[in-house]
């Protein structure tokens, strides 16, 4: 039996949300449409993405100990991801460490190349993410991996919602996230979290997550005018290291 055009559209948002976000070859059937009709299935990939980092990390640790395990499942985090998140995070940490206005500073974060800012950036995040990571067993870490990867991709629609578009053009423009998609995720994101960490435990991970976003967006705007298709990414990178850290601290 055919499957509606109605029916049908879910699915393909899903596939978008999939292709867009991780490394995994998706063949999306006809236009890929705009990508804030995607939004509501972030958190599901992130849970994906997550499982796949939580995984490593379940089977390497018995067999190379906490740290060297954590830093391949971050390295698994970050290659089916394509390093998108982190590439915003290193040219926006490139942007904002650059003396200069806004424009300036916008215009530098389109330089593909990662400068000194950009770096330290890089070697914040890892070393925040293995040290805290790390310290935690094999069960918690996991569970701690995909708790990060979906509030982190959660935390990204809070951002796109509550920050206007520094530019006319890119991704900061285009990506447009509806109110309904924004409940759909919430609702995913908590419920994630929860089914992950327990009540408490997976409400403070989300609402980290929440505050970080709005605290980004409250930064791309006093600097920056707004958000771009690098804050964006940079907000799932922040938001992962500040939910690992809340985990953590509650363990």
């Amino acid at each position: 039996m055919a499957v509606s055009g109605a029916a049908r559209r879910p699915l393909h948002d899903a596939a978008h949300a999939l292709a867009f976000l991780t490394i995994i070859p998706v063949r999306l059937r006809g236009e890929a449409g705009a990508l804030g009709a995607a939004a509501a299935w972030f958190p599901l990939v992130g849970a994906l993405v997550g499982l796949l980092a939580g995984a490593t990390r379940l089977l390497a640790g018995p067999l190379f100990g906490a740290t060297v395990a954590t830093i391949l499942a971050l390295a698994v985090l970050v290659a089916v991801t394509g390093a998108l998140h982190q590439d915003g995070l290193a040219d926006c940490a490139d942007g904002l460490g650059v003396r200069g206005d806004r424009e300036r500073r916008l215009e530098v974060m389109r330089d593909s190349a990662v400068g000194t800012f950009g770096a330290l950036a890089l070697l914040g995040w890892g070393a925040l993410m293995i040290a805290a990571l790390a310290a935690l067993d094999d069960d918690a870490a996991a569970r701690a991996l995909v708790t990060a990867a979906i509030t982190g991709r959660w935390a990204v629609l809070v951002h796109a919602t509550t920050a206007p578009p520094a530019r006319r053009d890119g991704l900061g423009a285009s990506f447009q996230v509806s109110a309904v998609a924004l409940a759909v995720a919430t609702a995913a994101a908590i419920a994630g979290a929860v089914l992950l960490d327990g009540i408490v435990h997976g409400v403070a991970a989300v609402a980290v997550a929440g505050l970080t976003a709005r605290l980004a967006s409250a930064h791309a705007r006093r600097t920056l005018g707004g958000r771009t298709g690098d804050t964006l990414g940079a907000s799932v990178a922040v938001a992962e290291v500040a939910v690992c850290l809340t985990l953590l601290a509650l363990a």
